[in-house]
């Protein structure tokens, strides 16, 4: 696996930092999931519509979206 470069503001940098390995791990699935499907030739909003559509259709509702972040601020 390669290691690239991306410019933050300081706080996002600290913030990161000290984030857990599983957090820091998660944002990194983030990153190569938006390269790998070609989404960074897409708006910001083209890519939310796309996710909340295959969420959806992958039977992700609101309810489970919420008891999934609140189990993720519980850690």
């Amino acid at each position: 696996m390669a290691i690239i470069t991306i410019q933050v503001d300081d706080n996002i940098k600290r913030a990161f930092e000290a984030a857990s390995l599983k957090t820091q791990q998660e944002l990194s699935s983030i990153i190569q999931l938006f390269f790998r499907q070609n989404l960074h030739n897409k708006t910001l909003t083209q890519v939310m519509t796309e996710i909340s559509d295959r969420a959806t259709e992958r039977g992700l509702t609101p309810e489970i979206l919420q008891e999934l972040l609140a189990d993720n601020n519980d850690e």
